[in-house]
């Protein structure tokens, strides 16, 4: 299966999904014009790689400088995937970075954390 790599721009996150080493990152601002598209090329890539996966351990590193109320629904529907996915049986890690002084992104992680029923997130913080 081909890798994902979508370069950053000012409005949207570097998306570098490694189907090889299976380390799944996000990392950037998220604030796109149309999000349908930019986020419709990462789903469809998704849902192709957990149906590829067997039980391989899965690291999704989701780095965020900012972003805004529509880029918050589309994680939590990234959320609930990769958690839905977790009840199937696969194994998926996610680790939240986060700025340490910026207690507003710790918080946002912990507020989609509460909404997930088998993933723990992992909260990392960032030296500034």
């Amino acid at each position: 299966m081909d890798n994902l790599f979508i370069k950053n721009t000012k409005t949207t996150p570097e998306i570098n999904f490694n189907s090889k080493n299976h380390i799944l990152e996000i990392r950037g601002s998220s604030y796109p014009e149309n999000i349908s598209e930019f986020y419709g090329q990462v789903f469809s890539w998704l849902n192709e790689y957990l149906e590829f996966i067997d039980d391989q351990n899965i690291n999704v590193n989701i780095d965020l400088v900012y972003f805004n109320s529509t880029s918050s629904k589309v994680f939590m529907d990234l959320f609930d995937l990769l958690d839905e996915a977790v009840n199937e049986g696969k194994n998926i890690n996610i680790k939240w970075y986060y700025d340490e002084d910026d207690t507003d992104s710790l918080e946002f992680g912990e507020e989609f954390q509460d909404n997930l029923e088998s993933i723990k997130m992992e909260f990392v913080p960032k030296n500034v």
